[in-house]
């Protein structure tokens, strides 16, 4: 059925007839009226659209069928026109905003405008997930949350497939006054998860290529009626978008010399102590870059700062009497956009404002010579398997974005529902769009790239032909395999510009592939190394038989990276992270202590190789304090003189402590918050011990070399000088190195 706008209604009747001559020839006879009404907020046309349907039936004769559809037509507050296919996105050009959108398999779609007020006041129902095509069909008993009432939606512009697509691309250029102006999308299509297809033309969907996604404007706050996942719409961008970056360029510090500061910019300085005007916000970081500068930091790397939405898993934690949140936000619902709610301004001005001041918090850095990385995450997103919430990819085209079993199901190489379809021509375009986005327009300096590993695997349908033009001899893969040279990491590698920024992967998946030391490089991709914080942390406490390994850490992982022809500083090395015991935990607990989380104590890692120094939890003896001191000193101290990149963990440079909780994702509170009253006691010199440790590793050229340390520069020692002891029972580790 085609529905044609009052400017296409000439001839009035549109007749469709196949070129076969078979006895089940179809006719569908289109007819269009207009229809003049009132509605409550505007004067609309609506479209009368009468189908008929004839088909041959078993006798010889033919069977009419006829439907009546009745669509609202608002009175255009736009000049429309064809539009470009790209790029893809809305982009301001030619005194108006071109929209285009990827779908190749929708049968229609509709560009849905909203004004700001409009948005606001849009009617919601509870969120409901249909949990098969029988339930999704009867649609009176499945409302979900990412409908819209049509007088809330301020113009509906439906695409004509003959002259808004090209190829499967749609797209339309408007002209108007797009002041407070919010869109997204709608797509008909067949609605057959076993073939991979979530079509449903009542969802309004976000554009994947939208740069803010505007939806609640506080953090933490419920939506309309309790509601956890509320209708949200992207910004149209404008020509007053300008930011005054006043020259900034990019530091380009050579990866050898950098000391990462792993960060969270809602927990830096959220807690009250922190004293700051804006806390929680990219504006309250800004207020605190002198204490990374104080800290010897010369680059932070953000945890994720995608918009997700910290109501995921919105429910009641009764152990502290407070709520779920994702706090983390290892979640993605865009790429492009920033998360509005770590703005002080939020969703004011549609979101441009929240975008600025990222912006002025990454200007703000580099002024103070210190390099922004961002925590992105291309292995999966916010939507989760079939029972999850259709918001933005599924209802695009889902059999493009994820990774899908022959018979529709959701690979789940992320532990999180779905895998992002990573090595399919379209998505890795879109992945590297997005990345081209925020170093060229954001200004950022590198990123870290979650599980990384899952962009080694192969698409859903993998085919050679489809991939590199040709078939390859032997290619019998099938989804998931991991590819020797993945071509998304081909595609960032030989990047022009991606080529020049930090590429660091987290060189694991949730799927069990492990590539510590063999993720695919170019040359230019270092990792996190996963075995240098197991290998020092095993020694340090104790265990027996790893002063060999213990000392591999300290000369930059060489049994990793010399034989594959990297360097040390291609080893981030860290002894504490987001995910696991802080750096005083580590001394405090022998076991996790994960009650407040809700999951039983059944969540987070369970072989953390900590030691507790003798006494489990804070209230212990003074010796076995001083023991705890010493033992932090020792990692940190490890950490600053070995070969590689050094990665500090936000709160370790003063011992934070999370209560023995190594799996804090979901708490918006103490647990995951900087205490800046903490750092400031008198009683504590640890943050002096690392400062000086800090500034000590980079006076010290020996410290940051630009190979492997050889036996020229380097002699080891043990408790007599020239004599390492490398025995199974060895505990001590030293070395000299020449200048």
């Amino acid at each position: 059925m085609t529905c044609f706008p009052a400017s296409t209604l000439s001839p009035p009747t549109l007749t469709l007839l196949p070129h076969s001559h078979s006895q089940c020839a179809v006719a569908v006879r289109v007819r269009v009226s207009l229809n003049k009404r009132h509605s409550q907020r505007h004067k609309s046309n609506s479209i009368i659209c009468s189908v008929t349907k004839t088909h041959a039936a078993g006798n010889g004769s033919f069977e009419t069928e006829t439907a009546v559809v009745e669509k609202p037509q608002l009175e255009s507050l736009f000049q429309v026109s064809r539009g470009y296919p790209s790029p893809f996105g809305a982009t301001v050009r030619d005194g108006g905003v071109n929209f285009a959108i990827y779908s190749p398999n929708a049968l229609s779609a509709t560009l849905c405008l909203f004004t700001l007020s409009d948005f606001q006041n849009v009617s919601h129902s509870s969120l409901h997930f249909p949990k098969s095509e029988n339930e999704f069909n009867n649609l009176s008993a499945c409302v979900s949350g990412f409908t819209s009432d049509h007088n809330r939606v301020t113009e509906y512009v439906p695409l004509d497939p003959l002259i808004n697509r090209t190829g499967g691309v749609w797209h339309v250029f408007l002209r108007g006054d797009f002041r407070d102006m919010l869109y997204g999308y709608k797509f008909d299509g067949k609605f057959s998860p076993r073939e991979g297809h979530y079509y449903d033309s009542s969802r309004i969907l976000l554009d994947p290529y939208a740069k803010a996604v505007i939806s609640r404007g506080e953090f933490g706050a419920l939506g309309p009626d309790g509601n956890c996942w509320p209708l949200m719409a992207g910004m149209i961008p404008s020509n007053d978008d300008e930011f005054d970056w006043e020259g900034d360029l990019p530091l380009k510090y050579p990866q050898k010399d950098l000391v990462i500061y792993e960060m969270h910019v809602r927990g830096f300085t959220k807690h009250e102590s922190s004293n700051t005007k804006f806390p929680g916000t990219y504006l309250g970081v800004v207020e605190k870059l002198d204490h990374l500068k104080e800290l010897g930091v010369n680059c932070i790397e953000l945890m994720p700062c995608h918009e997700f939405n910290e109501l995921e898993y919105f429910s009641y934690k009764s152990v502290q009497g407070d709520y779920r949140v994702n706090f983390w936000g290892y979640s993605t619902i865009n790429y492009f956009s920033p998360m509005i709610r770590y703005s002080s301004a939020g969703i004011r001005n549609c979101g441009h404002d929240g975008i600025n001041e990222i912006k002025f918090l990454i200007k703000e850095a580099h002024k103070r010579g210190i390099e922004v990385i961002m925590d992105v995450v291309f292995n999966h997103t916010a939507e989760g398997n079939q029972n999850g919430p259709i918001i933005s990819f599924r209802g695009v085209d889902n059999s493009i974005y994820y990774m899908l079993a022959p018979k529709g199901e959701f690979y789940n190489y992320s532990g999180c529902g779905n895998t992002f379809n990573c090595s399919h021509p379209v998505v890795r375009q879109f992945i590297v769009d997005c990345l081209r986005y925020w170093v060229t327009e954001m200004h950022v300096d590198g990123f870290r790239f979650d599980l990384a590993s899952i962009m080694t695997r192969s698409s859903s349908l993998w085919d050679g032909a489809n991939v590199f033009g040709a078939p390859i001899e032997g290619d019998l893969l099938t989804t998931g395999t991991p590819l020797s040279s993945p071509p998304l990491i081909d595609l960032i590698s030989n990047d022009p510009i991606l080529c020049g920024v930090k590429l660091i992967a987290e060189a694991w998946d949730a799927g069990g592939l492990y590539q510590v030391g063999t993720f695919p490089h170019w040359g230019i991709w270092s990792e996190w190394n996963g075995k240098y914080r197991d290998m020092v942390r095993k020694f340090i406490k104790g265990t027996d038989g790893f002063a060999g390994a213990f000392a591999e850490c300290l000369c930059g992982s060489p049994n990793l990276y010399q034989g594959g022809g990297r360097k040390p500083w291609h080893s981030i090395n860290f002894v504490c992270a987001h995910d696991g015991f802080t750096l005083a935990d580590l001394v405090t607990y022998n076991k996790k202590h994960n009650l407040s989380n809700g999951e039983d104590n059944n969540d987070g890692e369970n072989h953390n190789n900590s030691w507790n120094c003798g006494q489990e939890g804070e209230f212990v003896s003074t010796s076995v304090k001083k023991l705890r001191k010493r033992q932090m000193r020792n990692f940190f101290l490890s950490l600053m003189v070995s070969q590689g990149v050094p990665m500090i963990y936000m709160g370790d440079e003063y011992g934070h402590t999370k209560g023995g909780n190594n799996n804090t994702y979901c708490h918006d509170n103490y647990l995951n918050y900087f205490r800046w009253d903490k750092k400031e006691e008198s009683s504590s010199d640890f943050f002096r011990f690392c400062c000086l440790m800090t500034k000590f590793r980079q006076e010290c050229e020996s410290l940051g070399l630009d190979d492997f340390p050889t036996s020229k520069r380097l002699q080891w020692h043990g408790h007599f000088p020239g004599m390492p002891d490398w025995s199974e029972t060895s505990r001590f580790v030293a070395f000299t190195m020449v200048q």
